[in-house]
């Protein structure tokens, strides 16, 4: 009895985490400890330290690059704050575990397999084999990004605005990380109304936010295959088709329904309405930045926007929302199965039926968190379904838009919205393997039966 029990030990002390569950735990643990180096009083301008609601909502946001705010950034936190702000928007950005790789890669100069195996998973890389090199390379491409960004805006700032050199540098290395992660994050108190007919830093921040959106599969493909698109994966294909259409469709319903509104485009000059437009269009690819006053948006705008909000840009990269892929694989079986097709075929390949699967339950997993935590909202707050229903899909989408109710919020529902930042972050598939404790095997399979649908 004795030795069975040491043996029954020792196969508890080598039981192993799910590589979704380590995620899980290093996302937690890392906004847990943005958390409190935002309570310190140093981070706080102001006498005093900051709520551990305030901390916490500001934590959870910059790791999930979310960008959604309880307090003003520039006034709030001081540059210690922002300071900390801006290393959790890279943590988030790069992944947990693909920073901790980066470093075990130049320090340690060796990576054990299970580390290998958490950063494939969180990547979505096909193996654990072609790690060192992924992670090197979303590094390299992350840094090169946010550098070249970091320098447009930074001239602009000096050379268009009179910002002194210091500030102007440290406005471009802010904004330049906060786009090209899709975190939302300015250190205007009006975000970037105030830039809304500059091209330059419109135009940069959106170059920034698409390049961040593709996912870094997408990028290195390009990189390597741009002159041969016969060559492409279906992955790229889907991402830049469905990016392209929907910035465009984006862009198109956006200007048109706010081309009159004096309160957001109305008042612009022509090119300039339609630059706004294209910036909101941009921004709903999970970036968080806005040109215009979003609480002044018409109603069928907001409900629009939802719906790109909710999509959000590519996977394995800085977006949110269910993935470009994910709308584009439905998109295709409801094609196939409007035409009656046995298979679906995408851009010439035929699509897993296992990935059939994963995209259903991804959009009604998210479609119950999001309406789940709206009405929850909306029961604690009492306010209308436009905007909790905007700020819902915002926070699970880690979009960062807001009409402007974030900070008037009951602790409750933002304590909802930081749940929902969180796992858009993670996705709830993550979360869900996550939570499971071990795979099931089932060894037998049921007879079929075919329901009536529709």
């Amino acid at each position: 009895m004795q030795l069975s029990g040491r043996v029954a030990v020792g196969k508890r002390s080598r039981r192993r985490f799910h590589p979704a569950q380590v995620i899980f735990v290093a996302f937690a643990v890392s906004a847990l400890a943005g958390t409190g180096l935002l309570l310190l009083p140093i981070a706080k301008a102001g006498p005093g330290g900051a709520t551990w609601v305030e901390a916490l909502f500001t934590a959870v946001s910059a790791v999930a690059v979310t960008g959604h705010v309880v307090v003003d950034t520039p006034t709030y936190w001081t540059p210690f704050g922002q300071v900390v702000i801006l290393a959790l928007i890279q943590l988030g950005g790069l992944g947990v575990m693909t920073f901790a790789t980066f470093v075990g890669v130049v320090v340690v100069r060796r990576l054990s397999f299970r580390s290998r195996l958490n950063t494939a998973t969180e990547t979505k890389a096909l193996g654990p084999g072609e790690v060192r090199g992924l992670v090197l390379g979303v590094v390299r491409v992350s840094l090169l990004v946010e550098g070249v960004v970091a320098v447009i805006l930074a001239l602009r700032f000096a050379l268009g605005y009179g910002y002194s050199p210091g500030e102007a540098i440290w406005l471009g290395v802010f904004h330049g990380v906060s786009s090209f992660n899709n975190a939302g994050f300015a250190l205007f108190s009006d975000s970037m109304i105030g830039f809304v007919s500059d091209p330059v830093i419109s135009l940069t921040v959106c170059a920034s936010i698409i390049l961040g959106g593709l996912g870094f599969p997408v990028l290195f493909e390009l990189r390597k295959r741009f002159r041969r698109p016969l060559l492409w994966s279906m992955n790229t294909r889907l991402v830049l088709a469905f990016t392209v259409a929907l910035l465009v469709l984006g862009t198109l319903f956006i200007t048109a329904l706010e081309w009159n509104n004096p309160a957001t485009l109305g008042d612009l000059a022509w090119h300039d309405r339609i630059l706004a437009g294209f910036f909101q269009s941009v921004q709903t690819r999970t970036a968080g930045f806005n040109s215009v006053d979003i609480s002044q948006l018409n109603g069928a705008t907001l409900l629009g926007m939802d719906a790109l909000m909710f999509i959000g840009g590519g996977p394995a990269g800085t977006a949110g929302g269910i993935k470009v892929t994910t709308f584009g694989v439905l998109l295709f079986i409801l094609i196939a199965e409007v035409r009656g097709d046995a298979v679906v075929n995408v851009f010439g390949k035929r699509l897993s039926r296992a990935v059939h699967r994963q995209a259903i339950a991804v959009v009604l997993v998210s479609v119950a968190l999001v309406v789940v935590s709206t009405i929850a909202i909306m029961i604690i707050s009492g306010l209308d379904l436009d905007r909790v229903l905007f700020e819902t899909i915002s926070a699970f989408g880690t979009v960062g838009l807001s009409t402007g109710i974030t900070a008037s919020l009951p602790v409750p529902a933002q304590l909802i919205l930081v749940l929902l930042m969180f796992l858009g972050r993670l996705g709830p598939i993550t979360f869900a393997t996550a939570l499971a404790l071990r795979p099931r095997s089932i060894l037998y399979q049921l007879p079929k039966e075919r329901p009536i649908i529709g």
